[in-house]
């Protein structure tokens, strides 16, 4: 695990994924590693209700009713669809649900403009081919194919955003549960075994670039990721994700609680401004997710551990939110000067604390990048 830059969750929690293993007595469903009660605890994480002899970590916040119905999904014969708007953790549900499901999470294909059926499917090893002709062991299989043959959870990451013919060849995988080979005279169909399933992402902002059919449509069961707004959970979020980005870069750095609470607030009226806009031009390229917000954490943290004073300060997160924010020039750079000298301000002469040196910060990236 140190040699890896980002481990997959079955190895980084492994130690839990064996624990639960060993006590887990419920049915579980075809080859699952663990049963939907284990699976949902491992994913939610621990409560004292639960009368375990250890605490098991929350990986993932949200509803627990969207990790529920995509356990119940995947129990049946259909595939999963997780969509919603970028960065509401749709993959990372995906990874946990593999991790804890399989043990094995990277049997992944990423949907692009250049993602081919061969992708999905199967291709050849020419030099193999060329020697010994078409067999079973010239033949490369898709991540997909090897998800079928070991009845394993198989990922399919932003699904609307590969071609319809590569969206089509899903069909039959979901429907009929095989795939032909027809290059092999023998041995010429991989049947999935009981256990297989899709999970697939896919990004509602990607809607109208290559539309699902509604044959495809069917195969899957959708869940609705939506963006986190409650303050609560947004707030355990960021944090959960700051002690992990400063165990993973070994830093001892001061994050007081209060500038989290000024990172929140921030997103939080530029949701509010977004939602209040009577056009596009009005509104920041950004989704403003949570995932972008810890983000700008990131940025913000590693500035002030390398070329700070090992103390996050509101000046560098601001700088870190308007260099993250600011993808469009003039239009997004104009939002968040409307945004400080409207509620920042203010706010800085009303609360004091924080606020006056997050203004400064963001005044003078601003001016920076202007």
């Amino acid at each position: 695990m140190t040699d890896m830059l980002r481990a997959p969750a079955e190895i980084k929690f492994a130690e839990e994924l064996d624990w639960l293993e060993s006590i887990d007595d419920s049915p579980k469903p075809f080859s699952w590693r663990l049963s939907p009660k284990m699976v949902r605890l491992f994913i939610l994480g621990s409560e004292r209700s639960d009368g375990l002899d250890r605490e098991i970590s929350q990986k993932w916040f949200g509803d627990r009713s969207f990790v529920e119905r995509s356990i119940v999904t995947l129990a049946s014969d259909r595939g999963l669809l997780l969509i919603g708007d970028p960065g509401t953790g749709k993959s990372w549900l995906a990874e946990l649900l593999s991790a804890a499901i399989s043990r094995n999470s990277t049997l992944v294909v990423q949907g692009t403009a250049g993602t081919t059926e061969d992708h999905i499917k199967y291709s050849w090893n020419v030099s193999m081919v060329i020697a010994k002709g078409q067999s079973r062991e010239s033949m490369i299989p898709s991540p997909i194919m090897t998800a079928m043959e070991t009845g394993t959870i198989g990922r399919f990451e932003e699904l609307t955003r590969s071609t319809s013919d590569v969206q089509d060849a899903l069909i039959s995988i979901l429907s009929e549960k095989y795939i032909s080979v027809p290059e092999l005279d023998s041995d010429g169909i991989v049947f999935a075994k009981p256990g297989f399933s899709i999970i697939a992402t896919a990004n509602s902002r990607d809607r109208g670039v290559n539309d699902l059919s509604s044959a495809l449509k069917r195969r899957f069961n959708f869940v609705r990721i939506p963006v986190v707004t409650n303050k609560k959970s947004e707030a355990e979020i960021v944090r959960f994700r700051t002690e992990e980005l400063l165990r993973r870069h070994q830093l001892e750095l001061d994050v007081p609680p209060s500038l989290l609470d000024v990172l929140l607030q921030s997103f939080a009226d530029l949701r509010a401004s977004a939602a209040a806009a009577g056009s596009d031009d009005e509104k920041l390229e950004s989704a403003l997710s949570t995932a972008e917000q810890i983000g700008v954490l990131e940025d913000a943290i590693l500035h002030s551990d390398f070329f700070g004073e090992r103390a996050l300060t509101a000046r560098a997160l601001a700088s870190s939110l308007v260099g993250s924010l600011a993808r469009r020039e003039p239009e997004d750079l104009a939002i968040l000067n409307k945004y400080l000298h409207g509620v920042v301000e203010p706010r800085s002469k009303e609360e004091g604390g924080s606020w006056p040196e997050f203004l400064e910060g963001g005044r003078d990236a601003i001016a920076t990048l202007s």
